[in-house]
């Protein structure tokens, strides 16, 4: 049973249909009263003193320009600056989700931070891919400074492929015309890792298998485990077809822990996961993603041995009843 006793509920800002289903389905279990959102189409009021929430938990996706919603992005960082300027406890808010919003941002941070990543450039023309590309190990990709979920990420094996591409228009840089040039990592072992954090700590670590041809590698979405047995459909956040992925849980080394800690803590993630590989080729840890959104991996229980949807609410829970009490 809930401890929860603010009069307010909690605002959940989303604009996917499907992915919090699990989120829900806890608030629910518990009787802790939650609005949804509608982060697609939404409005606010800069002069408004107070909000009837107890706290805003932002859940919009960096990728909702895939579902024609691309509008709520950009629109996100100012909503997200106007509640902290009101003093209103928001998760994952406006630092996390320009982090969230930029892969360009996403470097500077692990450079700042002195951790390794796959050499990149960042270009804001196409007609700048080749020259950012130079010496640089290819294969490369482009990848669209806003993303999600492996959208808007392109190899090319040469310079010669690339330029082709640039001469026929086909290189795009995404909505904000901005994009990394960067060197395509070879996964060791066939796997990238994903390590979930929350409240700026580790949370728990998968290995994520892939035949290195699709770059979306989206956890929640994955329905198979290592042996080969189909995970619980319903609890694939977005009930998404079988898509050839593997997962396992494992525990990574603690110098890795601690440099995705920093990670999230340097950029404001309450909840997020941060991706990582092993370069086939000369055995160093690469950190490539930094995710200010995270579905958690499907069928948790079965792969990592408890429902971290449990403790996120424990955690909204908490945040909710501390500024209960300040107030």
């Amino acid at each position: 049973m809930s401890t929860y006793s603010s009069g307010k509920p909690i605002a959940i800002f989303h604009e996917h249909p499907d992915w919090f289903r699990p989120l829900f389905n806890e608030l629910d279990a518990r009787g802790i009263p939650y609005e949804r959102l509608n982060a697609a189409e939404h409005t606010y009021d800069p002069a408004q003193k107070e909000l009837p929430y107890s706290l805003f938990f932002n859940r919009m996706s960096p990728s909702a320009y895939l579902r024609n919603n691309e509008q709520g992005i950009f629109y996100t960082l100012g909503l997200l600056a106007q509640l902290e300027a009101r003093g209103i406890p928001v998760v994952n808010g406006y630092k996390a989700f320009q982090y969230e919003t930029s892969k360009a941002l996403q470097i500077t941070l692990l450079e700042r931070l002195g951790l390794p990543y796959p050499k990149a450039r960042v270009i804001n023309h196409p007609s700048q891919a080749v020259k950012a590309a130079d010496g640089l190990r290819y294969p490369v990709v482009v990848k669209a400074n806003i993303g999600g979920s492996g959208a808007g990420i392109v190899r090319y094996d040469s310079a010669e492929e690339l330029a082709q591409a640039v001469e026929a228009g086909e290189v795009k840089l995404g909505i904000d015309n901005t994009a990394l040039v960067q060197e395509y990592v070879v996964a060791r072992g066939g796997h990238i890792n994903r390590v979930e954090t929350l409240g700026g700590k580790y949370l728990y670590a998968i290995k994520v298998y892939t035949n290195g041809e699709s770059f979306n590698l989206c956890p929640a979405d994955i329905c198979q485990t290592t042996n080969g047995k189909e995970l619980t459909r319903n609890a694939c956040a977005l009930d998404a077809p079988k898509n050839g992925l593997k997962v396992e849980a494992f525990t990574p080394e603690q110098e890795v822990i601690d440099a995705i800690e920093r990670i999230v803590q340097e950029a404001g993630i309450d909840v997020g996961g941060i991706e990582y590989m092993v370069d086939e080729r000369d055995g160093q840890i690469y950190y490539y993603d930094v995710n200010a959104l995270s579905n958690f991996v499907a069928d948790a229980v079965n792969v990592i041995g408890f429902n971290p949807h449990a403790r996120l609410v424990d955690y909204l829970e908490k945040k909710a009843q501390l500024k209960l009490q300040e107030a």
